[in-house]
């Protein structure tokens, strides 16, 4: 890798070169720096794969962006793959710009395909594990959409389902109990709209945020609405929820299917959704994956520790 930047070449290689020697460690390489140079040794294949993910590290931090230890990890993995060059079309696109100006992009494939099919979709079912940013994704599209007028209120909702704990102990009516349960959402509007906006289109009624079945009987136009936790919905409250979109509507409904907290006998409305919905024009089902994971890289090591057991012990048939 070469670079004429000295800043660029210095946030490459990172503070006492950790970056390089991370990237040099997980190939197997041995690297050396001459002038604004980055030379590497190894295996072809690896080489070729080290050369790949430096460009990629590039190509990051000049589309502005930081290199931390899940990106860089994340680089390696599309290297190893033959696919280093997806990160610069993954970067180049702004899904939403924050109350503080910050702009927020997709960080891996997946995201970029999610981001693509709910552009290109009335629908979306966007499937992954914790982690991946399928619901915080999906409130910075409806925000956006909320503020380029192409909606005129964004919706908000997900089964009040227990998830081994008690709502019954909570104190207040069942919208004090659910509420703890939509912080993240809370959180990801706050953001993205600052305090001040948040409150006042939360008390105009722009922004609605409700339980799934205060939503029955309900038509619902031109609006945002996010469905999220929706594998805890049964397939008849799925069927009641999609079928409330009006006229001028997108609809995104996201789910973990690791985390199910159904009581025994319950289908999924999300699996159930996701298979008989496949190939409907208009509806997109997009599956994220333990390398879409953007948190601590620890996170993709659960994730998939759990998967490994879940298969061991089940043949993951479960919920399926």
């Amino acid at each position: 890798m070469e670079t004429s930047c000295l800043d660029e070449l210095q946030k490459v290689l990172g503070n006492f070169d950790e970056n390089l020697i991370a990237v040099t460690r997980a190939l197997g390489l041995t690297a050396r720096v001459e002038g604004m140079s980055i030379l590497l040794d190894g295996e072809e294949n690896d080489v070729v794969a080290g050369a790949a993910v430096l460009e990629s590290l590039l190509d990051i931090i000049r589309h502005g962006e930081p290199i931390d230890k899940t990106r860089i990890g994340y680089c390696i993995e599309l290297a190893r793959e033959g696919r280093a060059e997806d990160i610069g079309s993954i970067m180049s696109g702004v899904v939403a710009i924050t109350a503080r100006g910050k702009q927020v992009k997709c960080k891996t494939v997946g995201q970029k395909r999610y981001v693509d099919a709910a552009k290109n979709n009335t629908i979306v079912l966007g499937i992954g594990p914790a982690g991946t940013g399928k619901t915080y994704l999906a409130v910075c599209l409806a925000v956006a959409a909320l503020k380029s007028r192409q909606v005129e209120k964004i919706v908000l909702t997900r089964p009040a389902v227990e998830a081994g704990e008690k709502l019954g102990f909570l104190p207040g009516d069942l919208q004090n109990k659910v509420d703890p349960y939509l912080r993240p959402l809370y959180d990801a509007l706050q953001e993205l709209l600052g305090l001040e906006n948040y409150t006042k289109y939360m008390e105009r009624g722009v922004i609605e945020i409700a339980p799934l079945a205060y939503m029955r009987g309900r038509t619902i136009s031109n609006a945002f609405i996010i469905l999220d936790e929706a594998q805890n919905t049964t397939r008849e409250q799925m069927k009641m929820f999609l079928t409330r979109m009006g006229e001028g509507s997108r609809v995104m409904v996201t789910g973990d299917l690791t985390q199910i907290d159904l009581p025994e006998g319950k289908k999924s409305g999300l699996v159930h959704a996701a298979r008989i919905l496949k190939g409907v024009e208009g509806i997109a089902v997009c599956r994220l994956t333990d390398k879409d994971v953007v948190r601590h890289p620890l996170v993709m090591a659960i994730i998939r520790a759990y998967e490994r057991d879940a298969e061991e012990a089940e043949g993951g048939g479960k919920n399926k």
